[in-house]
This record gives structure tokens, sequence and C-alpha cells, in this order.
């Protein structure tokens, strides 16, 4: 929204503004003896009138599998054409109007318009259109009759794909020291989504997706030359329009996601005194749920008063003490209190839980974060900067009510080398908390030995290495590496390792004045070890689970052609992701994999028919390949029931033809 940026602009200035005794601005100086006709500019211009361009396309698409349009935009096949637009509108007196649209016909784009005076009001209309596809060829033999799952003999097919409409207004007035702006913002979301339900063994089902999110904002900001403190609120209602679900023969399989809203008061503010910035916010706010909840026994609960209490604050402070040091702080506060209603539900009999009712526990969360940190500049080639860090969080009944995570991490940026600007970091922290605390409350089904990975002690070590080259005027080199492991020594049964590394490289050259090039390619590898028990002792049998990711890409520009009126480009990329899981036990053996890749090719040939009118001709190819080793056809006999195979093996092309206009 505008007025963040703003917002942000202003602190921008205030914090890098010089520190004076007396203010020397231009807004104080003393103009009452100056003849100011005298010193008019003589060659200044309004550039009045439109500027910018307009472009409509049509083309064609060739897919077999509604995947691509993820890539492409749209799930048309065949003919397909669009617009777009990017134009400015300003007159005389300095009023101005915008309009850009992406897309327009396509299941992905956009529409922004505003229009207004700079430093006096703005308004703004903004339309979206996000769409995603899972799979178009999902299948099911359940269909929906008003709330009812009921079976059928012969299996149809279900698009899993969700579509977003968002539209947004925005009016913004400013008045010297004053700013205030009001938005509301509606999204509809439809669809379908990939679900279970159990019957009593799980029932993959294609789930509605039918929901409605309605926000509004309303805010005030005022600025002075040294500070700046907004007051705003925030209200969001969310609408679920899809049912729960019930089968023939068994009710309430499924529950539909209640509605629910929540509001947001916030104060912040900035101050600057002399080196030093100060800066703070401090929210309060309320999350109500308050629809009916389905319970086993058949009987609903009404108007279960579902509330959570929110408060957040924030404090900042950073002074610059010499022309060498700077040093800052920061603290963080976040509370959930939940004051929700405590009812008892009626339990599944699960291993040893005999209980038949029991009650809902509303849990609170308690959240406090410090920071300290320092910046000094040893000399003109060597920047030091070091800090430490603490995150403090209490849950309540939870296996380990307190945590805490302390960081220490430090950082060199070298840049005594030619042409080279090295940045080093590295940290180190440690987890630790509470007693555990396994009981009825918390954890009665689970192993006493079980730690959750996110409660659970944990040493982390990470290291950073960023390393800029600029070899040639012609071309530079950034390459990138980093190493982070994860131990969990006193954990028996639950996440006992993890690491994560990966290397980047980045090439950009500009070969002559008409063609440049570039490339990069990046690889990650993030591997985990877990330790699990079919009893309730010590562990006797093992996860390993190693992910590998790997990007390449490469591209060229080559304009100038033909007395410089076609310009010729082309770009590829390619990914591939790769997870594979062993199990250990008796013997070592793989559960199954996860594999995909994409081949996507870009080549386009740009033609000046004049100053104002070009031509673009544009050719897209997708190749992409996944397989899912947990994918099982309807035929195939289980315990359970899938949607089918929905592993995807496609090539897809589009071919477009592009006219613009420029104004």
């Amino acid at each position: 929204m505008n007025f963040k940026l703003n917002i942000i602009t202003a602190s921008l200035l205030l914090a890098s503004a010089p520190v004076l005794s007396a203010n020397f601005a231009v807004s104080q100086a003393n103009t009452t003896q100056v003849e100011q006709q005298n010193y008019q500019c003589k060659r200044c211009e309004v550039n009045s009138g439109y500027r910018g361009n307009v472009s409509v396309a049509a083309g064609y698409i060739e897919s077999n599998d509604v995947h691509a349009a993820n890539a492409f935009g749209t799930d048309q096949d065949g003919f397909v054409a669009t617009a777009n637009a990017d134009v400015q509108y300003q007159n005389s007196e300095g009023y101005q109007a915008k309009l850009q649209t992406h897309q327009l016909g396509y299941e992905n784009s956009f529409a922004l318009m505003s229009a207004g005076k700079p430093g006096l009001f703005n308004i703004d209309a903004d339309y979206q259109l996000i769409t995603t596809y899972q799979s178009g060829d999902a299948q099911s033999n359940l269909y929906y009759d008003q709330g009812t799952l009921v079976g059928s003999t012969q299996p149809y097919n279900v698009e899993l794909s969700q579509q977003r409409e968002k539209m947004a207004l925005q009016a913004e007035v400013q008045h010297d020291m004053y700013q205030g702006y009001v938005q509301f913002e509606t999204e509809d979301k439809s669809g379908y989504t990939s679900s279970s339900v159990m019957n009593p063994s799980p029932v993959n089902i294609g789930l509605v997706v039918d929901s409605t999110t309605d926000s509004f904002t309303v805010g005030a900001v005022l600025s002075g030359s040294h500070w700046l403190t907004e007051l705003s609120y925030f209200a969001s209602q969310y609408d679920n329009n899809s049912q729960d679900l019930s089968f023939t023969y068994l009710d309430d399989v499924y529950a539909a996601a209640p509605d629910n809203e929540a509001h947001q008061i916030s104060l912040s503010g900035q101050y600057q005194l002399d080196t030093t910035v100060m800066s703070g916010r401090f929210i309060v706010g309320r999350m109500i749920q308050d629809d009916d909840l389905i319970s086993m026994s058949g009987n609903p609960i009404q108007n279960w008063d579902g509330e959570v209490d929110t408060t957040d604050a924030t404090l900042k402070v950073s002074s610059m003490l010499s022309n060498r040091l700077r040093v800052g702080g920061s603290f963080d506060y976040s509370n959930r209190e939940n004051n929700s209603s405590v009812f008892e539900f009626q339990q599944y009999t699960f291993n040893d839980l005999n209980d038949t009712f029991k009650e809902n526990i509303a849990t609170d969360i308690e959240r406090a974060t410090y920071k300290l940190n320092a910046k000094y500049r040893i000399s003109q080639d060597y920047r030091l900067q070091a800090g430490y860090d603490r995150e403090e969080i209490d849950r309540s009944y939870s296996a380990r009510e307190e945590t805490h995570d302390d960081t220490l991490w430090g950082k060199l940026s070298i840049r005594a080398v030619d042409n080279f600007i090295i940045d080093i970091k590295a940290e180190h922290s440690n987890r630790d908390g509470s007693a555990y605390q396994t009981d009825e409350l918390t954890s009665s089904e689970e192993n006493a030995l079980m730690r959750k990975y996110y409660l659970a002690n944990r040493t982390r070590n990470n290291l950073e290495l960023n390393i800029n080259h600029t070899p040639l005027s012609w071309l530079g080199v950034d390459i990138s590496a980093h190493y982070a492991k994860d131990d969990y020594d006193d954990t028996v049964i639950g996440l006992t390792e993890s690491e994560d590394y990966g290397v980047n490289l980045n090439l950009n050259a500009t070969v002559s004045k008409h063609i440049s090039v570039y490339g990069f390619a990046s690889q990650q590898w993030i591997n985990s070890a877990q330790a699990s028990s079919q009893s309730n002792s010590a562990a006797d049998w093992y996860t390993d689970i190693e992910d590998e990711f790997i990007n390449i890409g490469t591209g060229i520009h080559y304009g100038g052609l033909l007395q410089n009126k076609l310009t010729l480009g082309a770009d590829y990329l390619f990914s591939n992701s790769n997870s594979d899981t062993y199990i250990t036990s008796t013997g070592t053996s793989p559960y199954g994999d996860y594999y995909s890749y994409n081949h996507s090719v870009n080549m386009y040939a740009n033609y000046n028919l004049s100053n104002e009118m070009a031509l673009k001709l544009t050719y897209r190819y997708e190749r992409y390949y996944d397989t899912d080793d947990a994918q099982m056809s309807l035929d195939e006999t289980t315990s359970f029931i899938t949607l089918g195979e929905l592993n995807h093996n496609y090539s897809a092309h589009q071919v477009m033809l592009n006219f613009s206009y420029l104004l």
C-alpha cells in the first residue's frame, strides 16, 4: 500500500538526516526579501498528457495436462488472447492517473488503477486473479449431494485447482504533517483440494473450497521533522461457504473450517535524537470464532465462543556512537491468551487411551525476543558485525512449557582485495528449557522418551560465505555457500540430527553494446535423521531422509539488429528435486522416493515497426515430470481409497504474437 511506502521513506529520511545544531532546512529560509520572479526556471516543462504502452497478444497453446497452466497463466488449450497496459497520465496542474494490466483474460492476471495528486490525495483500485493447479486427473467414487458424500459405481474426474479472486480499494489523503488512509479488500476462494475422511478407514476426497475473506484498514499518520507516529485499526472476516460432510450411513465425517473474525488496534512511532533512532509499536487484538461445532456424539455445540486475545509490542534502538561504531538493540513481545470455552468431547479409543470423554485444552503462548548488535568499521577495507539474540517461549499445557534459544553471531566484510567483496558469517545457537512433563494433558498416548523437534534441546551451527567478484568491467561473478547443522543430542525418540548446505553461482556479462548473457547454477542438500520406537521403550528403528534440489539457468539478449529494429533473446531453466527415505530396523530398505524435473525454454524476437509500434513473437516450452511412490491408483487393493495417481508427465508449447503501441 502506498501509505506504507511513504512511512518507510520518511523513516529512512529521518534515520539518515545529518545532525544539526540548528534547523537550516530550505523550508526555514527567510525569503521575504527575495524577488522570486527573477529566479523562475525558464527551461522547466511539465510533462503533461499520456505516456506508456498498450499491447494485445494472441497465440496458441498445446498441452495435455492442466498443471502446465501454472507456467503459462491459463488453462485454456488452443487459441488464446490477452491484453496488457502500462499507461500514465498527468495534467498541467499535477494531477496523475495510472493504469497497469497484465494478462487480462487469463486465469492468472491483474489490473491496477490509481489517481490523485502527490502530496494531496491518492485513490487505488486493484483486481487480481490467482489460480493454482494441482491435477486435472483426480478420480473419485464420491459425489456431493447437499453436504452428503454419496457413492458411485463409476469414478468421475475432479480437477484439483484453487482460484483466488481479490479486489481492493484504497484512499489516502495528505496535508502538511497529516496523512490518513482507508482500505477495503475482499477475496473469494473457490475450487477443489485433496483431503481425507474416515469411513472408518481413510478415504481421499476432492474437497470443495468456497470461502470469502473481507478485511478493512483505517489509519492516520502524524509526522514532524524528526518524528512520526501512526494509529491504525484492522478488521477481517472469514466466511466459509462450504458445508460439514456426512456419508449416507455415517454423520459428521468432516467438519468445515468455522467462520471467524479478527480485530487489531496498532500504535507505532519513531523518533530521532541526534544520531540515535528509536522506534516502537504496540498492537492489541482479538480473534473470535463462534460457529457451531460438531462432535462424535452427534449433538452439536452451538455458539462455541472461541476467543483469543493478542498483544504484540516492539521496541528498537539504533545509535551511531562514532563514525566507526554503530550499536543497536530490539525487544519483541507476543502473547496469545486463549479464553475459549471448554467442553467435554467424546474420544475414539486409541492404544491405551481409555477415557470416553476429554476436555479441549485452551493453551496460551507467550514469546519474548531480545537482540543486541554492533557494527564496527575497522578500516575502509574491513567491517565487523556481531550480535546476541535470545528467544524465550512459554507454552501452557505443553510437554515442555518453557524453552529459550540463545544465539551468538558474527559477520566480517572484506574489501581489501581489488574487485572483490567478501562476506563471512558464522552463527552458534543453543536451545534449552524446563523439565519435560508427559501427562494426560499433554501426551498420554505418546512415548515418554519422545521429544518434539521444536521443544527439544538443540545445538545449531551455521556458516555462510558470499563472494562478489568483477574480474572485468563487463563481467560479474557472484558465489555463495552455506552450511547449517542441527544436533539433538538429548533426544532418544524423535529428530536426532539435520543438516542443510548448498552452493550458488551467478554470472552476468555484457559482451558488447548489444549482447548480454547470464547464467546461474545452485544445488542444495537437506538431510535429517529420526529415531522411532514400535513400543513405549528405546528406539528400535530409524529413518534417514535425503532431499536434493538443483537449479540451472542461462540466457542471452542480442539487440541492435537490422538497424536497431530487431532484438533476439532466449532463456533456459532446468530444475530438479529428489527425495529419498531409508528405514533401518533389522536391515536398511528404501521407503519410496519422490522425484521431479522441469525444463523451461523461452525464445523471443522483438521488431520495432516504428518509434511507436512493435511486434514480438514468443515461443515457450515446458517439460515437466514428477513421480511419487506414495501415489496409488484406484484399482489397487489397499486399506484406504485414493484419488488415483496424480503424477505428471507432459510437454507443453505456447506461441504468442504481441502487438504493442507506445504512447
